[in-house]
């Protein structure tokens, strides 16, 4: 497949995604990439910490289809009501 955007060392976080992945929501264990942000399939709350945080904040009632331009270390099992979230790194 023909790729008119190669990839290159280049990367910038306003850039496309290039390694989307599904998450799974724990209380424990990081995220293996911080992502550039988080898309949600079904409406919740999520609960996360940002890369730079110092505690968790949840976001509430968030929209299905939603985008949050946040750059997560942790979503949250406890307390994360949406789903089907995909980090977008």
């Amino acid at each position: 497949m023909a790729d008119p955007f190669p990839l290159d060392s280049s990367d910038m976080i306003i850039a496309s995604s290039r390694a989307p992945y599904a998450v799974t929501p724990s209380d424990a264990t990081p995220l293996p990439v911080v992502p550039k942000a988080l898309y949600v399939g079904t409406a919740g709350n999520i609960v996360l910490r940002g890369v730079g945080g110092a505690a968790d904040v949840t976001f509430k009632n968030v929209a299905a289809g939603q985008v949050l331009d946040v750059r997560a270390s942790y979503v949250r099992a406890t307390g994360t009501t949406a789903a089907d979230i995909v980090a977008l790194a």
